[in-house]
């Protein structure tokens, strides 16, 4: 009940971002190539982002 209120720090935000994109990415690897190599790229971008933050706590 009380989580209602407890704010997502930024790596869990991030870490959200990054599982909605490779779900995105495992769609589009049948459908379209090209389009799955930039979402795979995107989410790579933000994984080194969340390992940047990990790293600093």
């Amino acid at each position: 009940m009380f989580s209602l209120f407890k704010t997502k720090s930024e790596a869990e935000k991030l870490q959200i971002k990054y599982e909605e994109l490779m779900k995105e990415w495992h769609r589009l690897s049948s459908i379209n190539r090209s389009e799955s190599d930039k979402k795979y790229a995107e989410a790579q971008d933000i994984m080194t982002k969340i390992e940047h933050l990990k790293n600093i706590k």
